[in-house]
C-alpha cells in the first residue's frame, strides 16, 4: 500500500490549498485569540489574584478594540478563502505520512531483524493518551492553555521518557517480594538483537553494590536538559540500555547468580526534561519532575547518576560522560518476581512513560500547529508518524467539520497499511470535527522462511457526552464491522500457506465511558468486550482493584499536590477501584484492549505489565496508560 507524504495528489492543489488557508488563518487567529481572552485558567485567576495593579485585565481591555478591528478586516479575505478551502476539502487524503530517513541502525528495518519468531518471545509496549490539543480558546474550557508551547513539552517528555535506559529493581526481604515502585518501563527483560534475554553489563560485588557505568557519547547533561536530538538515533533495543537490579534483604546473604556478566557495558540518558519554574508544567524549566534529568526523575528510578568530565581517546577531556549508577546485585531475569503475586501482570502508576515504547496513540491533536511541534519532538524517537488524520469540510459524513480527527499515530516499526473512517452519528459540539477511527497493520519482524510477522493496532475517539450511550454503542458496532473489514483487506488471500504471522491485535482511545457508571451499562455490556481484553476489567460494571480513573478533574489541574508527575503519582497512587481521583469522579475512559483470538495459531499474546502514568500532569486532562504484551509461542512453555 502507498502512503501518502502530502495532504493533496498534485502539487497544485496544494499550493491552491496553502493560499486559501493563508487567507483564512489570520481570521481564525483573531477569533481564537479574542475568545481566549475571556476564558482565564484557575492558574491565570491566580495569577490575576496576586496582581495588584490589574496588568492583564488593562491589557485584555487595550488589545480588545484591536483584534476587534483586525477580526473585521480580515473577514474578505476569510470568505474568499473558505471559498477555495472548501471544495479542496474533497480531494485531500485522510491522513499524512511521516519518515525519518536518518535513522541508520535504529530505525525500522533494523528492528525487523531482531525477531524471527523464534526463541523466548518478543514484547511490545503500546501508550495511549488525550493529549487537548485543542485551539487555545477550546482548550481552555478544560482549563488548559498555550497549546503550542504544550505541544512541544508533550512531545519532549514523551520522547525523554521512552528513551530511557531500562532498570529492573527487585526488593528482596523476608517481607517483601515485590518489584520496586520505579518506572514501569523498567519491567522488560532485555533482549538482543537475536531475541536472547542478556545479563545485565556490570561488575558484581557481594556486599555493597553493582558500579554500572555508561558512556553515552555526550555529556549527560545535554540530554538531561534537553533528550536527544530530533535527528538523533535512539537505539532503546540494545542490551546495554538495559539493567536488572535486586536489593537484598540481609546484608551478609549470597548474591544471586548473574549469566555472564559483562563489566564496562553502555547506558545511554536519552531522556531530559522540560523547563522548571511555576506551573503549568510546560512552562517549567531544567529539574522539572517530568524530566529525567531532576532529582525526582533519579529517585523515581532509584538510580543517581553522576556526571563529570572524562577523556575520550583523542585526549580531550568531556569528549565522553560516565554516569555511575549504584543499585545491589544483579539478578536473573529467569527468576523475577511479580510485584502482585494474585495477579497475572504486573501494574502500576509510573511517572514516565515505559522505555523501549514501540507505537503510541495520541487523540484531540486538532490544532494542526500543535500537531506538526508534537511531530517534530516525536520523530526524536519514532521513525514513522501519521498525523492530521480525517476530514474536513463535508467530505465523507453528513456534517460540516471544521476538525480533523484528532487523531495521531507514532511507531518505531514499519507502517504496511492504513485505513481511516469517520463515524456518521454524531451530535451536538462532537459533529464538528471528524471523530473516527485508524487503523494500521504494521510490521514488527519475519521469520526465516521470510514471513512477515505483523500486528493490528486500531486507534479511536469515541463521542463525548456521557448522556449519548446510544450513539457511542452504535459507534462500537462501525468499530468493530472496519476492523473486521480491515484485517479481510489486508490479509493475504491464502489462509492454508499465508505469508504474514499475526502477532497482536490491539485497540485502544479515548472511549468516553467508563465500566463502573451506571449511565455506561450499554457500553459496558457491548460485544467489543468479548473480542477484546481489558487487562482493567473483571466484568460489565467491575473494575480490578488496582484500576484508577483517568479523567482528570480539571478545576485541580494546578494543584500543587498534582501538578507534577511525581505529586501526580503519589496522590493517584493510593486511588483504587472507582474512588475519585484529584477531585473529579476518577472515571476510566481511556482503555487499551488486546486481541486473545484471530492470532497465529502457535502463538499467544499476554499482557506483562500495564501502566497508568503521571509524566504529562499539568499539561492534559487524562492520565495516559500503557500496555506491554509479550508474544510467545507454544514451544517456548513446552
Amino acid at each position: 500500500m502507498v502512503l501518502y507524504t502530502t495532504p493533496f495528489p498534485n502539487s497544485c492543489l496544494s499550493a491552491l490549498h496553502c493560499v486559501s488557508w493563508a487567507l483564512i488563518f489570520p481570521c481564525y487567529w483573531l477569533v481564537d485569540r479574542l475568545a481566549a481572552s475571556f476564558i482565564p485558567t484557575t492558574y491565570e485567576k491566580r495569577q490575576r489574584a496576586d496582581d495588584p495593579c490589574c496588568l492583564q485585565l488593562l491589557c485584555t481591555a487595550l488589545f480588545t478594540p484591536i483584534y476587534l478591528a483586525l477580526l473585521v478586516a480580515s473577514l474578505p479575505f476569510a470568505f474568499l478563502g473558505f471559498l477555495f478551502w472548501s471544495p479542496l476539502q474533497s480531494a485531500r487524503r485522510p491522513y499524512i505520512y511521516s519518515r525519518l530517513e536518518d535513522k541508520g541502525l535504529a530505525g525500522g528495518a533494523a528492528l525487523l531483524s531482531e525477531w524471527k519468531g523464534t526463541g523466548p518471545g518478543k514484547s511490545f509496549c503500546f501508550a495511549t493518551a488525550n493529549v487537548c490539543l485543542l485551539p487555545d480558546s477550546f482548550a481552555r474550557v478544560n482549563n488548559l492553555f498555550n497549546t503550542q508551547a504544550r505541544a512541544k513539552e508533550i512531545g519532549q517528555r514523551i520522547r525523554n521518557g521512552a528513551a530511557r535506559p531500562q532498570i529492573k529493581i527487585y526488593i528482596d526481604s523476608p517481607t517483601n517480594t515485590s518489584i520496586s515502585a520505579a518506572s514501569f518501563s523498567s519491567l522488560v527483560s532485555p533482549q538482543g538483537g537475536d531475541g536472547v534475554a542478556r545479563a545485565v553489563p556490570g561488575s558484581i560485588k557481594r556486599t555493597a553494590s553493582v558500579e554500572y557505568k555508561g558512556d553515552g557519547g555526550r555529556h549527560p547533561g545535554d540530554e538531561a536538559a534537553n533528550g536527544p536530538a530530533s535527528g538523533d538515533s535512539v537505539d532503546s533495543s540494545s542490551p546495554e540500555d538495559a539493567c536488572i537490579v535486586r536489593i537484598g534483604g540481609e546484608e551478609g546473604g549470597r548474591p544471586p547468580e548473574a549469566d555472564d556478566p559483562v563489566p564496562g557495558g553502555q547506558a545511554r540518558n536519552g531522556a531530559g526534561g522540560g523547563p522548571r519554574g511555576q506551573t503549568p508544567n510546560h512552562n517549567q524549566q531544567d529539574g522539572d519532575s517530568g524530566s529525567l534529568g531532576s532529582p525526582s526523575a533519579s529517585r523515581e528510578s532509584l538510580v543517581k547518576g553522576r556526571a563529570g568530565p572524562d577523556t575520550s581517546a583523542s585526549g580531550e577531556p568531556g569528549a565522553n560522560s560516565k554516569l555511575l549508577y549504584k543499585a545491589s546485585v544483579v539478578k536473573k531475569a529467569a527468576a523475577r518476581r511479580r510485584r502482585h503475586p494474585d495477579e497475572a501482570f504486573d501494574h502500576e502508576v509510573s511517572a514516565f512513560f515505559p522505555a523501549n515504547l514501540d507505537f503510541l496513540c495520541l487523540q484531540e491533536v486538532f490544532d494542526k500547529r500543535a500537531a506538526t511541534k508534537l511531530k517534530e519532538q516525536l520523530h526524536g524517537y519514532f521513525e514513522y508518524i501519521l498525523y492530521d488524520v480525517g476530514v474536513y469540510g463535508c467530505q465523507g459524513c453528513c456534517s460540516f467539520k471544521c476538525l480533523n480527527s484528532g487523531l495521531l499515530f507514532a511507531s518505531r516499526y514499519p507502517i504496511m497499511d492504513v485505513a481511516y473512517h469517520c463515524y456518521p452519528n454524531k451530535c451536538n459540539d462532537d459533529a464538528l470535527a471528524s471523530k473516527g477511527a485508524l487503523f494500521l497493520k504494521v510490521q514488527v519482524g519475519s521469520t526465516p522462511q521470510d514471513q512477515r510477522i505483523v500486528g493490528y493496532i486500531a486507534c479511536t475517539h469515541l463521542h463525548a457526552p456521557q448522556e449519548d450511550s446510544a450513539i457511542r454503542c452504535g459507534q462500537l458496532d462501525l468499530l468493530q464491522d472496519w476492523l473486521a473489514d480491515f484485517r479481510k483487506s489486508t490479509s493475504p488471500s491464502s489462509a492454508a500457506n499465508p505469508e504474514e504471522l499475526v502477532a497482536f491485535d490491539v485497540v485502544c482511545g479515548d472511549f468516553n465511558f467508563d465500566n463502573c457508571s451506571s449511565d455506561d451499562k450499554l457500553e459496558q455490556q457491548h460485544t467489543l468486550f468479548t473480542h477484546y481484553r481489558d487487562p482493567c476489567r473483571l466484568g460489565p460494571g467491575e473494575e480490578k482493584p488496582w484500576a484508577i480513573g483517568t479523567l482528570l478533574d480539571t478545576n485541580g489541574l494546578y494543584d500543587e499536590d498534582v501538578c507534577t508527575p511525581d505529586n501526580l503519582q503519589n496522590k493517584s497512587s493510593g486511588q483504587k477501584g472507582r474512588k475519585e481521583l484529584l477531585k473529579g469522579n476518577g472515571r476510566r475512559i481511556d482503555y487499551m484492549l488486546h486481541a486473545e483470538e484471530g492470532l497465529c495459531p502457535d502463538w499467544k499474546a499476554e499482557v506483562e505489565e500495564f501502566s497508568f502514568i503521571t509524566q504529562l500532569s499539568g499539561l492534559t486532562d487524562h492520565l495516559p496508560v500503557a500496555m506491554r504484551l509479550m508474544v510467545s509461542s507454544g514451544e517456548e512453555e513446552a
